[in-house]
């Protein structure tokens, strides 16, 4: 009980000997009260242990064992049911000191009383291997079920003074411990035993603990009780922590706005109590990563809070403002008869973000923006809306804001009804995989097909390629649909090289999630190798946006490009890459977005900077596919730059892969 007496806090040694005295009545209350709620429990698994036994033919002993075990609950039963001072008069020279003085003596002598005969109880405990000869019966695993349940069971109840789970547990674990060293040693009885070792040490350290932290609540009881000006300034500190844990429960600590919690608490109390339509706003700020990784976390944590400052202050009338995590801030506001229309509000909060920030230099942020307005919903399906508005707004070029419409409502139903029903589509084998050519010489020659996935949903028609990935990587299907994929792709490769065209390959789209959760190095490289084929004619295509979060995944990218696969970025131009990130990739080729390539002939700038990305591919050594190739008049551009390969439906479209081989017939060589 030392340490006891450094938590009290008290002055002087009476005090100090008083709360002992408390703390051990305490200890005394919780151990009768425990006691009787473990003796109905040791009762019916000594009986159903004297059942078993009888059944392997050891009636005698195990009646002899149970009768023990029976004798020692029934004792304990009156020590838990007359009262301390009563039990006290029975058995005085039980006391420490020989005889009852006070009331701690009392209380000593029934807590002495309680581990003795729980010791006495632990012994016939120990006695079970008799029912199964040393635990080598087959009737062994439930005699050490039944150990381990009640001696876990006995530390469980007897937190309170740990004396007695230890006098408890010790003779039936120590007997456990040597039958199965001792008899028909075994490696798994050696592993057994040292468990069992570990499992003692395990229990006797928690009844420790249980009691300390028993001794230091009934500590911190006693104390509070003491005095009303003790308990008063208690309540308050009481009072003033849970405020303080509420408010950090339900606000972002950094900015001071509400968090996720609790912006979900009050949406769901405003959706009940107003009746106007709701506004949900969606926003997410633009390049908010890329200011993390050039200015570091604490400067992009300045910037947050510049930024809910600036929210705040253009905020409509009644509006909450809340921060659900890293650059992601959400706004309700009532559509009252008054209110600001949404559009104006999203103007003005934009405009916000576009003044510069101090510590930014000459980098600027955006902000993407979407507008839901309720329909009766609730607040998980307004958020569900308005982020798909959000993304819509960034695949429209960021910085702008999106409603939440009709055309973004089918395409939120198309996805959950996708979701649904692709594990079926998969095992129906309804997916196919196209492919579409890429082309050289101008046209005349081929240079190798990407691979992409179509699936003709019953009520959606055709599921595009890019919402196909992200659906399946929402539904946990990634893996199922890549190995699909790249079934399909390795058979066309055994076709090309079967017919003597082992210069063309086949790329295929890789998602930097898919490498996260799928060990893509053992399904890629471990199918060409089933299949024999030759891992120079695969190409791993990744976008050039998510490449900037491809760390984790470049070791990955290595070990392909070791093996002969050849890396490409697709959608070159849209991010941000550098040249040494797209070396440090092992990348071997690039495919320039088509929004730079569709309708080159009229656009003076998409023309200056494929030439200069043709330029710095030649000598930096990558090769370049030009996408989105859509007339001759962008062909004669490309070919004036002598970009080498080409892609687009200029040239064909994606097609099935029966058409596919023999357009690859068609184009090789006499």
């Amino acid at each position: 009980m030392n340490e006891l007496k450094t938590e009290t806090g008290a002055g002087d040694h009476a005090s100090r000997l008083a709360l002992r005295q408390l703390i051990r009545a305490d200890q005394l209350t919780a151990v009768r009260h425990t006691v009787m709620l473990s003796i109905p429990v040791a009762f019916v698994l000594s009986g159903i242990s004297t059942f078993v036994a009888w059944h392997s033919g050891k009636f005698w002993v195990a009646l002899i064992w149970l009768a023990c075990a029976t004798l020692v609950n029934l004792v304990r039963i009156p020590l838990c049911r007359l009262s301390p001072q009563r039990v006290a008069q029975l058995v005085p020279w039980m006391a420490p000191r020989g005889q009852v003085r006070d009331a701690s003596d009392v209380v000593e002598l029934n807590l002495r009383l309680h581990w003795i005969l729980a010791l006495i109880s632990g012994f016939a405990w120990a006695g079970m291997p008799w029912l199964s000869e040393g635990y080598t019966t087959p009737e062994t695993l439930f005699y050490l079920t039944c150990v381990c349940g009640i001696t876990a069971g006995a530390v469980t109840h007897g937190f309170a003074f740990a004396r007695i789970p230890i006098s408890f547990i010790t003779p039936p674990l120590l007997s456990v411990i040597f039958c199965l060293f001792a008899f028909n040693r075994t490696p798994t009885r050696l592993a057994l035993a040292a468990t069992a070792v570990i499992y003692l040490a395990g229990l006797i350290r928690g009844a420790r603990v249980g009691e300390r932290m028993f001794a230091r609540a009934c500590a911190l009881k006693n104390e509070a009780t003491a005095a009303s000006q003790a308990l008063a300034v208690a309540h308050e500190d009481l009072r003033q922590f849970a405020a303080r844990m509420q408010y950090q429960a339900e606000h972002d600590l950094l900015t001071g706005l509400l968090d996720r919690a609790g912006f979900m608490q009050v949406a769901a109390q405003v959706l009940v109590q107003q009746r106007e339509r709701q506004c949900l706003m969606f926003l997410d700020l633009d390049g908010f990563k890329v200011i993390n990784d050039a200015y570091g976390h604490e400067a992009g944590d300045q910037v947050l809070i510049e930024v809910a400052r600036r929210l705040q202050a253009a905020l409509p009338e009644g509006a909450t403002l809340a921060r659900l995590g890293g650059d992601e801030f959400v706004i309700l506001y009532p559509l009252t008869a008054h209110a600001e229309p949404p559009e104006h509000v999203a103007q003005r909060l934009i405009a916000a973000m576009r003044q510069p920030f101090a510590r930014l230099a000459h980098r600027h942020i955006g902000l993407s923006l979407g507008i839901y307005l309720s329909r009766g919903d609730d607040i998980n399906e307004m958020l569900v809306c308005s982020d798909a508005a959000m993304y819509e707004a960034k695949r429209r070029g960021r910085n702008q804001y999106q409603v939440f419409n009709a055309a973004l409502d089918a395409h939120l139903q198309m996805k959950r009804d996708v979701e649904r029903d692709l594990a079926q589509a998969l095992a129906d084998g309804e997916l196919q995989v196209w492919f579409q050519p890429i082309v050289c010489e101008d046209g005349r020659a081929l240079d190798g097909f990407e691979a992409l996935v179509r699936w003709t949903h019953r009520r959606h028609g055709p599921i595009a390629p890019p919402d196909l990935i992200e659906i399946a990587a929402l539904a946990g299907l990634s893996e199922e649909l890549l190995r699909f994929i790249m079934g399909e792709v390795a058979h066309m490769i055994q076709f090309m090289r079967d017919n003597g065209r082992s210069d063309l390959r086949v790329s295929m789209n890789i998602s930097p999630r898919e490498m996260e959760r799928i060990i893509i190095e053992d399904l890629v490289v471990g199918t060409l190798k089933r299949q024999n084929l030759p891992a120079q004619m695969l190409e791993i295509e990744i976008t050039e946006e998510t490449a900037l979060d491809l760390q984790a995944a470049t070791q990955t990218l290595t070990a392909l490009a070791l093996q002969g696969v050849s890396i490409a970025i697709d959608d070159f131009g849209v991010g941000y890459s550098s040249l040494g990130f797209l070396r440090q990739l092992h990348v071997s080729r690039v495919k320039i977005d088509r929004s730079f390539v569709t309708g080159l002939a009229d656009q003076t700038e998409n023309q200056a900077l494929v030439s200069a990305v043709l330029q710095l591919a030649a000598s930096f050594g990558f090769q370049v596919v030009a996408e989105g190739v859509e007339s001759e008049e962008d062909l004669q551009v490309l070919q004036s730059m002598h970009c080498h390969a080409m892609q687009g439906h200029y040239f064909a479209e994606p097609m099935p892969a029966e058409r596919a081989r023999q357009h690859v017939l068609a184009l090789t060589p006499a």
